[in-house]
């Protein structure tokens, strides 16, 4: 099977400070390896043998980085050097590469776990859903909604108390954290034009006339490399008994 993966790695990564002054997010080391090494290696123990990849920030030592190393997989470019397409544009412009893919797993850069990542996207291809939403019950001040079906209804900004609904406003919900990964069909997608979006905003756009379900996870670990003040800790602690 030619699974077909998407690392979302073009991001500025501001929240991590001074480790991004002389580098993208994707090449920060955790434990002595990339982040990007680290979920292209997870990707391919996963069976996923296609993987594109998406660059901005210090773009160029991406490239270089991926020209250093022989990855037993199709890696694919989408430059976005030239503009900065957010996290659901990013997915709009790469879809030229996913024409003869019947699914694509994205995965955030900054993201390190041991889901099942071969096992979601296998029983997700067997499923009719247009995309499934990789969540979990863990404090976050932005959460996603979703009906006692697990279908996508809204968003909500515990921050400043804002909703995004998709078909108005309900009383009964479930509230679930966004894990960073998530798998769609091409199709979903095909009729925006390339521009900014983001990709939370585009499922609620979506999930109107779409099945877009949540799948609730639960790794045995799960980091997101984000923030500065995280990175220590993640960095000390984390790969000692993993890598």
């Amino acid at each position: 099977m030619n699974r077909t993966a998407m690392i979302l790695a073009a991001g500025l990564g501001t929240r991590l400070k001074t480790l991004t002054h002389d580098r993208p997010k994707a090449l920060v080391e955790v434990a002595g390896k990339t982040l990007l090494e680290r979920n292209i290696e997870n990707l391919i123990i996963n069976g996923f043998s296609t993987i594109v990849i998406n660059i901005h920030h210090f773009g160029e030592q991406v490239i270089r980085f991926l020209d250093s190393h022989d990855f037993d997989a199709r890696i694919l470019i989408s430059d976005e050097r030239g503009q900065l397409m957010d996290t659901g544009g990013g997915i709009v412009q790469a879809l030229p590469f996913f024409h003869n893919t019947e699914a694509v797993l994205v995965h955030n850069v900054d993201i390190l776990s041991d889901v099942d990542l071969q096992g979601h996207y296998d029983r997700f291809l067997q499923s009719k859903d247009d995309a499934w939403l990789l969540t979990q019950d863990r404090q976050t001040s932005r959460k996603l909604l979703f009906d006692n079906n697990n279908l996508l209804v809204g968003w909500r900004n515990l921050n400043d108390g804002s909703f995004k609904w998709v078909n108005g406003i309900l009383e009964s919900y479930k509230e679930l954290a966004f894990s960073g990964m998530h798998i769609f069909r091409p199709s979903l997608f095909k009729e925006f034009t390339w521009q900014r979006y983001s990709i939370i905003d585009l499922y609620l756009q979506q999930a109107k006339d779409h099945v877009v379900r949540s799948v609730e996870i639960a790794p045995s670990y799960w980091f997101d490399i984000g923030k500065a003040e995280d990175f220590d800790r993640i960095n000390s602690s984390f790969f000692t008994p993993h890598s």
